[in-house]
């Protein structure tokens, strides 16, 4: 709703409003030469159309003035056009809040030096109209701000959705048309031959950023990515300055997850993205520490080739530790611990016992226990290995339990 003029009398400012609405195109054409003087963006073509701002700035004094005569039927129109505008061409919000400020101050100075040029209104009456056009003023200026921001809002979220779509043309290869990854990778400013790594990175929660400011961190390495968010996930494919950079990436990553991560093995050209998003996926699946925040691929083979067959491990699983994973779950947990705790410090019981708080014998005791159940022989080489491979199909596929075809 405006708010209706109440403090001048109504003929001065109704004459003063009609005055310089005859003398518009004059006042439009003054008011565009002081903005494009103190603003350089408009001093060019730049983002606007040719005679776009001439046609705002038309349109917001002859709106104010029109306010100002006391027109009935006004609305906010004119402002909020402006900001819709203005956010769709993408001009800085402060840049365009300036040239309100420079357009009302001179509309002012307009209607002073007019009014008692012509006497159309005393300086007491002037003074009067002041309260209401300034008020007039902030009012259009909150209603473009307003409009401003939503247009903003609403092309972020399509951009979003356009580039996420794009980022998932990468990462499908094409979806049966190569030449669409050439097009997507355009579009999202990313070379089509070069350096590549993809990331995946465990959601926090649905939909959730696992890595919310990850693209402004790559950026400060020279790194350039487009990311895609999934319900469970937040998927990135990074393009490095050469393949020893993985290092640089792994530590941004490490800086920004909040979740698990895994990164691919570096690759060179972009129809490739299907594969190495493969190997990420079983890279965060397959993190050698429940500590681990980043696992790259390369970094841990076993576990790697556990979690990219998993049916297979899980069937080796169950056959060297199937009654091993039949005990009630604390005995089962403690001695699969005690397991994995044994493989990390390479078969040292008294380190084993460090880090577990207990005895080097007790140690030594569960070991034992592990090789009743499961028929296998820590001291040899093969029985060990098979052991160990079967506690990373236990570890990295909890689903893992006894296999019902045995």
């Amino acid at each position: 709703m405006v708010t209706r003029l109440t403090e001048a009398p109504v003929d001065s400012a109704a004459r003063l409003a009609g005055h310089l609405l005859e003398r518009l195109p004059w006042l439009t054409e003054e008011t565009v030469r002081r903005i494009r003087d103190s603003i350089s963006v408009y001093r060019t073509a730049g983002p606007l159309p040719a005679g776009d701002l001439g046609e705002s700035v038309r349109s917001n004094i002859e709106f104010t003035l029109r306010r100002l005569a006391h027109e009935d039927g006004l609305s906010l129109e004119a402002p909020r056009r402006t900001g819709r505008r203005r956010a769709e061409q993408g001009v800085p919000l402060a840049t365009v809040q300036s040239a309100f400020r420079i357009g009302f101050a001179h509309l002012w100075e307009t209607m002073a030096a007019e009014s008692l040029r012509h006497g159309l209104a005393t300086s007491a009456e002037l003074v009067q109209m002041a309260t209401d056009v300034w008020r007039f003023n902030e009012e259009s200026t909150t209603a473009m701000t307003n409009a401003f921001n939503r247009a903003a809002a609403l092309l972020m979220l399509r951009r979003d959705q356009e580039r996420s779509a794009l980022v998932d043309v990468v990462l499908r290869g094409g979806m049966g048309n190569p030449g669409s990854v050439l097009e997507a990778a355009d579009m999202l400013t990313l070379p089509y031959d070069g350096t590549f790594a993809v990331v995946v990175a465990h959601a926090p929660g649905l939909a959730r950023h696992a890595l919310p400011d990850i693209e402004p961190a790559l950026r400060a390495h020279d790194m350039g990515s487009a990311w895609r968010l999934t319900p469970d996930a937040h998927i990135g494919i990074v393009s490095l300055r050469a393949a020893a950079a993985i290092d640089q990436l792994v530590d941004a990553l490490r800086s920004q997850a909040v979740r698990r991560a895994g990164v691919s093995p570096c690759y060179t050209r972009l129809d490739r993205t299907p594969q190495a998003l493969h190997l990420a996926q079983v890279a965060v699946a397959s993190a050698a520490r429940p500590d681990e925040t980043v696992t790259l691929f390369d970094a841990n083979p076993l576990p790697m080739l556990v979690a990219s067959a998993p049916s297979t491990a899980s069937r080796i699983g169950n056959q060297v530790l199937g009654r091993l994973l039949d005990l009630p779950d604390g005995q089962r947990d403690q001695l699969l611990t005690t397991m994995s705790t044994w493989f990390t410090v390479d078969g040292s019981a008294d380190r084993a016992a460090k880090l577990l708080h207990c005895h080097p014998n007790t140690i030594r005791y569960r070991l034992r226990r592990i090789e009743q159940l499961s028929g296998r022989d820590f001291e040899r080489r093969l029985d060990s290995a098979e052991l160990y491979v079967a506690l990373q199909a236990v570890l990295h596929l909890p689903g893992v339990v006894r296999d019902p075809l045995q």
